[in-house]
C-alpha cells in the first residue's frame, strides 16, 4: 500500500515518549507519553507503567492533564510525579500496587523539582516562596471582584523572562521536606536567596544544592555548588567558579559527586564538561577534558515534549553514563574514574532520555532518529543488542511517507569542514527539478541532529528539497568551531551557509537553482534577515522570532543586556558596531519577498524587532507581510498552542508555494 504524504496536522497523530525510569529491582519501567489533543487544543501527558518480564504496558494516569518527572521511592513501593491537574505543577504520589494518586503539596507557585528521601516517608521539594511566607501557607483564594491594576516596580535588569513574563521581585526558590502522610513541609533553607535542589545522598545525610547569595544577580553568571550536611546545615564548597553547574548525582557509596557544567572561558559558547568531586579529600576532576565536544543534549527539533535526560548516572562499580552532542548525534557515553571514555550507543540517532541498571548491564533508552519519532528501548550495554519496548508511533510510520536525510560535509569558511544534511522531496522522481528550502537553526549554540523533525518532513512532503546544516557557532563539534561565531555574526557563519548552498546546487542536479528559499528562527531569523540584505539569491524567505536591530535588542530582550557582550563583545557604549551587524541597516538592499512571523509574548526576541523590520521594509515598498501570533512566546514552534503551531507551518509553506 502506498503511503500518504505527511501533513501539518500530523502533529496530532504523533506521540512523544520520554523520561524512562527503572524500578529499584530492575523489573519495571515508568515513562511519560505526551500527545496533542486537537479538540482541546492542548498537550496531554500521562504516566505509563511496563512490566519488563511480561512486556505488559498499562496507563496509570488519565484526564486532561500533563504529568512529568515520575520517580520511584527507594523501596519501589510508591511513585511520585508532578502534575498540573490543579493548574500549578504540584507533587503527587501513587502506590505501585494500585490506587488513586493523591496530591501532597498545595504551594502557591507549585513545585519545580523534588527528590525522594531514602526513608520513603518524606520528599525533598524545590519551590518558590514569597518573602515572609512558608511552605505550609495555603495559596490565597482568588477574589471574584475585579482586581485593581497595580504597578510593577523594577530595580533589576533581570526582571522578565521569556515564557514566564515579569519575574516576581519578592519571591525566592527554597528547599523543603514534605511529609507524604500529613502534607506538612519543613523548610530547610532560609534567607532571600535562590536555592536549587540538586541531589540527596543514599543515606539521606547529605545534600547538594546551588546557592546564589550575591546581591547583584544581573551580572552574576555562576551557580556555585555546595555539599550540605542535612543535620547541621554545614556547607562545603564543591565548585564556585564563574559559570553554570548542576545535574549532581551521588555515587552509590556517597563518596563521589558527579555533575556537569562549564566555566565561562568562552561565555555561553563554552563546552559543558563532566566533573567528579571526591568528598573525602575535596579534589575535583573533569572526566571529559580531552573530549572536544559538549556533554548534554543540544539538539534543535520540534517533536519531543518534556524530554529531560539525566545529566549523569552512576553504576554501583563507580562507572558513569551521560550524553554527548557530537557530529549531529546525541550519544550515550561511558566513563570511569580512571579515565576510560567511549560511546555506548550507535551513531545517527538521538538519545533523549535514559536510565541505567545499578549493575550497569543494561539501560533503558528513549531514542529517535530522522524517520523515527521516538520510542523506549532496552539496550544491553556491553553488546549493544536492543529490544524495542514501546510502539506508539508505529501506526503513523506505517502510513506516512518519511524522507531519510543524506549527511553531507563540505568546505566552509576558512576551508573548515562543515556538516549537515540534505533531504530530497517526498516521492522524488529522477529527471525532475525541485525547489530547495534552506532551514537555519537558532541559538546559535545549538545544533541540528539525527532526530525526528516534523517541520523538515513537512517541507519534503510539500515537494521541497531541504538543506539544513550546522554552521560555525553550532554545538556538537570542536570548542574552536562553536566559539568561532562570537564577534563574527554575519561573517564566517553567513559564508558557511552560502557555501552549503553552492555545494548543494553543484552536487545535486535535481535542485532548481532559480527556486531557492530560506527560513530560520531566533538566531536563524537573524541570519535570514542578514541573508536577504546581502544577497538576492533566494526567491522567497520567511523570518521567524528574529533579531533585526541589535541596538534595541540590548534593552528589550530578557537576555539582551549581557548577550550582546557575550556574543559580539560590544555594549551600548559602542552602538555603531551593533548597528553595523544589524540586518535593519541593510533593509534598502532587500529584494527577496519576506514573510515575517513573530509571537506577541516573545520576551527573548521581542516583537518590536519584527515591527521595526516590517515597517521599514513596507515604507521602502518591499514585498513583505507580517503575521503576529497572540499569547505565544519564543517557543511557539516547539511547545506553542497547537492551533498556532499548525497556522505557523501553513503560513511558511503557503509563502514558499506562492514564490517558489
Amino acid at each position: 500500500m502506498k503511503k500518504r504524504l505527511l501533513k501539518a496536522e500530523d502533529l496530532f497523530k504523533l506521540y512523544s515518549v520520554t523520561d524512562p525510569q527503572l524500578s529499584p529491582d530492575g523489573k519495571e519501567v515508568l515513562f511519560v507519553r505526551t500527545y496533542i489533543d486537537e479538540k482541546e487544543n492542548k498537550y496531554m501527558s500521562h504516566l505509563f507503567h511496563m512490566d519488563l518480564e511480561t512486556g505488559e504496558i498499562s496507563k496509570w494516569t488519565h484526564g486532561k492533564e500533563r504529568v512529568s518527572s515520575p520517580r520511584w521511592s527507594q523501596d519501589g513501593k510508591e511513585i511520585a510525579f508532578l502534575s498540573n491537574r490543579d493548574e500549578k505543577n504540584q507533587l503527587y504520589v501513587i502506590p505501585k500496587n494500585g490506587g488513586e494518586a493523591r496530591r501532597i503539596t498545595n504551594y502557591e507557585k507549585g513545585v519545580s523539582s523534588f527528590i525522594w528521601s531514602p526513608d520513603g516517608k518524606k520528599i525533598w521539594v524545590n519551590a518558590s516562596l514569597k518573602e515572609g511566607k512558608s511552605f505550609n501557607d495555603l495559596p490565597e483564594k482568588k477574589k471574584e471582584d475585579k482586581k485593581k491594576p497595580e504597578p510593577y516596580i523594577v530595580s533589576k535588569m533581570k526582571y522578565k523572562m521569556d515564557g514566564a513574563g515579569l519575574i516576581p521581585q519578592d519571591y525566592n526558590r527554597h528547599i523543603g521536606l514534605v511529609d507524604i502522610d500529613t502534607g506538612e513541609t519543613e523548610q530547610f533553607t532560609e534567607g532571600n536567596y535562590d536555592f536549587s535542589l540538586q541531589a540527596v545522598s543514599h543515606d539521606g545525610k547529605q545534600m547538594v544544592m546551588s546557592i546564589v547569595r550575591e546581591e547583584n544577580v544581573d551580572h552574576i553568571f555562576k551557580a556555585p555548588l555546595f555539599l550540605v550536611d542535612v543535620e547541621t546545615k554545614e556547607e562545603k564548597t564543591i565548585i564556585n567558579e564563574e559559570g553554570y553547574f548542576g545535574g549532581a548525582a551521588f555515587s552509590y557509596d556517597d563518596r563521589y559527586i558527579a555533575f556537569i557544567g562549564y566555566e565561562h572561558q568562552f561565555k555561553n559558547a563554552t563546552h559543558t564538561e563532566l566533573y567528579v568531586y571526591d568528598s573525602e579529600d575535596g579534589s575535583r576532576i573533569s572526566l571529559t577534558e580531552g573530549l572536544d565536544a559538549p556533554v548534554g543534549d543540544y539538539a534543535a527539533a520540534d517533536h519531543q515534549q518534556g524530554a529531560h535526560a539525566p545529566a549523569v548516572v552512576w553504576t554501583k562499580d563507580h562507572h558513569l553514563y551521560f550524553t554527548v552532542s557530537t557530529m549531529g548525534d546525541i550519544r550515550l557515553y561511558f566513563a570511569t574514574l580512571e579515565g576510560e571514555l567511549y560511546p555506548a550507543s550507535p551513531e545517527k540517532e538521538h538519545v533523549y532520555g535514559y536510565a541505567i541498571s545499578p549493575d550497569g548491564k543494561f539501560g533503558l533508552l528513549a531514542v529517535s532518529d530522522a524517520v523515527n519519532p521516538g520510542e523506549v528501548y532496552k539496550s544491553e550495554l556491553t553488546t549493544g543488542e536492543r529490544e524495542k519496548l514501546t510502539s506508539f508511533n508505529d501506526k503513523f510510520i506505517s502510513k506516512v511517507e518519511l524522507v531519510e536525510p543524506e549527511a553531507i560535509t563540505f568546505n566552509g569558511s576558512k576551508d573548515w569542514d562543515v556538516h549537515g544534511w540534505i533531504m530530497k522531496p517526498a516521492n522524488f522522481e529522477d529527471g525532475k527539478s525541485y525547489p530547495l528550502v534552506v532551514n537555519i537553526h537558532g541559538g546559535p549554540h545549538a545544533m541540528y541532529a539525527n532526530t525526528f523533525f516534523h517541520e523538515m518532513q513537512l517541507f519534503a512532503a510539500k515537494g521541497y528539497g531541504v538543506l539544513y546544516i550546522n554552521p560555525r557557532g553550532s554545538h556538537g563539534y570542536s570548542q574552536q568551531f562553536v566559539d568561532a561565531v562570537r564577534g563574527d555574526y554575519g561573517g564566517g557563519d553567513y559564508e558557511d551557509i552560502m557555501k552549503a548552498v553552492d555545494y548543494a546546487v553543484s552536487t545535486y542536479k535535481w535542485i532548481d537553482r532559480d527556486r531557492l528559499g530560506v527560513t530560520g528562527g531566533s538566531y536563524g531569523g537573524f541570519m535570514t534577515n542578514w541573508i536577504v540584505g546581502h544577497t538576492n539569491r533566494f526567491k522567497a524567505a520567511v523570518t521567524q522570532r528574529s533579531i533585526s536591530n541589535w541596538v534595541s535588542f540590548f534593552g528589550v530582550s530578557d537576555i539582551g543586556y549581557y548577550f550582546n557582550d557575550f556574543q559580539h563583545g560590544v555594549t551600548m557604549e559602542d552602538p555603531e558596531k551593533l548597528w553595523d551587524i544589524s540586518p535593519l541597516k541593510y533593509a534598502k538592499n532587500v529584494e527577496t519577498p519576506l514573510l515575517i512571523l513573530h509571537s506577541e509574548k516573545d520576551f527573548r526576541c521581542p516583537i518590536e524587532q519584527a515591527e521595526q523590520l516590517y515597517i521599514t521594509l513596507k515604507s521602502m515598498g518591499k514585498e513583505t507581510e507580517f503575521v503576529r501570533f497572540p499569547d505565544a512566546d519564543h517557543n511557539l514552534s516547539r511547545t506553542g498552542t497547537p492551533n498556532l503551531r499548525i497556522e505557523r507551518l501553513n503560513q511558511i509553506t503557503d509563502w514558499f508555494e506562492k514564490y517558489l
